[in-house]
């Protein structure tokens, strides 16, 4: 079983392809959420798994929260993890670690595979140059077959990418982000057409449209997947994703 979140695409590839070539069973955790379905059975000799992008160098809150909730009847015969990031993860593998230990179970191995950038919104972030973006999947889909032949032979490992500063930027950084990161500043400028394309991508479903255009309710995720899906990039957050670019993921 695998469970896994994603929002602009990067993730859900990675989990999408793992489980097909495992032929394993896949739950999008922003719909077991929504559904409140916590409880799973593990069948005998099952391994367990989950993906998810990094945010702010720790796992998105909405994962934490699952792990929190989750009940799993039956122990995996192996235990794994695969994350997506732009650059590096800090301190991902420990933290989702010892998440794990909390609800009894043992993080057999953790990878990690470099994707395109997609949050945006901050001064000095943007999405990575189309050559970038190309050669990271690439990458990733040579990397691919290799982590799938390992986790098949259940094998421990570790290729987390912790770069430096990781206690910094994990247990600083990415504590405090979440204090002050807020859907408020996302707008749609004069160029929305009304088509709904960001409430459709919000995994969350945290957009409704108001007298045709988006309103942000207050359970954002920080993915960013509205702005990127935009087919007139007319939504913005604040000043901050003034001509930056944009991207999801797309099989080519």
């Amino acid at each position: 079983m695998i469970f896994y979140y994603s929002g602009c695409g990067n993730s859900e590839f990675i989990a999408k392809s793992i489980a097909n070539a495992l032929d394993d069973r896949l739950v999008f955790i922003p719909e077991a959420q929504r559904n409140e379905q916590f409880e799973y059975d593990l069948a005998e000799g099952e391994m367990l798994g989950f993906v998810y992008p990094i945010y702010s160098w720790r796992p998105p809150h909405l994962v934490d929260e699952f792990v929190e909730k989750m009940v799993i009847n039956g122990k995996p015969s192996y235990v794994w993890t695969a994350v997506t990031c732009g650059d590096n993860v800090g301190m991902t593998e420990k933290i989702f670690r010892n998440a794990l230990n909390d609800r009894g179970f043992e993080l057999n191995a953790a990878y990690c595979f470099k994707m395109p950038n997609t949050y945006v919104n901050m001064i000095g972030m943007s999405v990575d140059k189309p050559a970038v973006v190309k050669e990271k999947i690439a990458k990733a889909k040579e990397k691919l077959p290799k982590v799938i032949e390992m986790i098949k032979a259940k094998a421990t490992f570790s290729d987390m990418i912790k770069g430096g500063l990781p206690r910094f930027k994990s247990n600083v950084i990415g504590k405090s982000f979440w204090k002050w990161a807020s859907d408020k500043p996302f707008y749609a400028n004069e160029a929305c057409i009304s088509c709904g394309k960001c409430a459709k991508a919000c995994p969350v479903q945290n957009i409704t449209m108001e007298y045709g255009h988006p309103h942000w309710n207050g359970h954002c995720n920080t993915c960013d997947a509205c702005y990127h899906h935009c087919p007139q990039h007319a939504i913005q957050y604040g000043n901050k994703t003034k001509g930056k670019g944009q991207y999801y993921f797309k099989e080519s």
